[in-house]
């Protein structure tokens, strides 16, 4: 049996989904959850073979998840499932240790396909994504991502620097180099910009 972990914000999707996998004979849903953290802690106590994630969520996105997992050394293999069908994304989720990554509108043998490839080790990507995955590199660093993030939040500079433990004047540096690497007018802009990319 594929033992399966399902993050998912909306809770009829999660249902659905959960409903959907466990209808494959050989797939087991141990959990759902609508947090990332809730995800994490869930790994952690259940030990799936795969996370099947949204990349957005509250708090911690599927991204962050995925990221999290690989640094405290889970064996649980990620497929990222979402509505973005953006480049920017899917390179994001490779670098961050994802196996997978398929949209939401993908026929459902295709996910049971796909979790079952990452479980035995493989990859499962969207084809007509992968091929445009690297024709634009993400010119933002991680830092300057998150304080773009919690700036297109509408925090503060004093509240982004709380935050992240930075000064004021630091995250006004990151924000200034966000704006300027992505040719913005200003920091809405930039955000506006990055998310479109599938950058933030």
């Amino acid at each position: 049996m594929i033992r399966i972990l399902v993050a998912e914000d909306q809770a009829m999707v999660l249902g659905a989904l959960t409903a959907l996998l466990e209808i494959e004979a050989d797939f087991e849903v141990v959990a759902g959850a609508r947090t990332g953290e809730d995800a994490l802690n869930l790994a952690a106590r259940h030990a799936p073979d795969v996370v099947v994630t949204d990349i957005e969520m509250p708090g911690m996105t599927g991204l962050d998840l995925a990221a999290e997992l690989r640094r405290r050394g889970s064996k649980a293999r990620v497929v990222i499932l979402t509505t973005f069908a953006r480049p920017g994304y899917l390179r994001r989720a490779l670098e961050v240790g994802a196996s997978g990554y398929l949209l939401k509108d993908a026929p459902s043998a295709q996910l049971a396909e796909a979790i079952r490839r990452v479980a035995a080790g493989g990859r499962a990507i969207d084809p007509a994504l992968a091929s445009e995955a690297w024709t634009e590199p993400d010119p933002l660093t991680d830092r300057e991502r998150q304080v773009l993030r919690l700036a297109d939040e509408g925090l503060g500079g004093a509240e982004i620097a709380r935050r992240l433990t930075l000064s004021e004047g630091t995250v006004r540096n990151y924000l200034s180099e966000a704006i300027g690497k992505l040719g913005a007018r200003n920091r809405v802009d930039a955000a506006r910009l990055a998310r479109q990319k599938g950058w933030l």
